[in-house]
């Protein structure tokens, strides 16, 4: 399964559903950008492991925060988990765009 490509997700956070699109290439290892709120923010630490993507994003805004995704796709589904810090995990789901 490839990650590549551009995935409309969708965060359960604690402040409500939070909407990015992810622009990820698998080439060379995962790599690629979040969209959410009118910035670009690059993504790092990209890798497929076991099949699964991960990968850290760093927000600066509403504060400093690492949010650490594990995502599994599923055709044109995407579905899995994300670390927002010392907030736990939320789960993420989305689909190709």
């Amino acid at each position: 399964m490839t990650y590549a490509g551009r995935w409309n997700i969708v965060m359960k956070t604690p402040m409500g559903d939070r909407e990015a699109v992810l622009n990820l290439t698998e080439e060379g290892g995962l790599s690629g950008e979040s969209l959410a709120d009118g910035e670009s923010t690059p993504i790092k630490n990209g890798r497929i492991e076991d099949g699964r993507a991960k990968f850290e994003i760093d927000l600066t805004s509403p504060m400093p925060i690492t949010l650490e995704f594990d995502l599994e796709a599923d055709g044109d589904s995407l579905s899995g988990n994300v670390k927002l810090g010392m907030f736990g995990n939320s789960s993420v789901n989305g689909a190709r765009a």
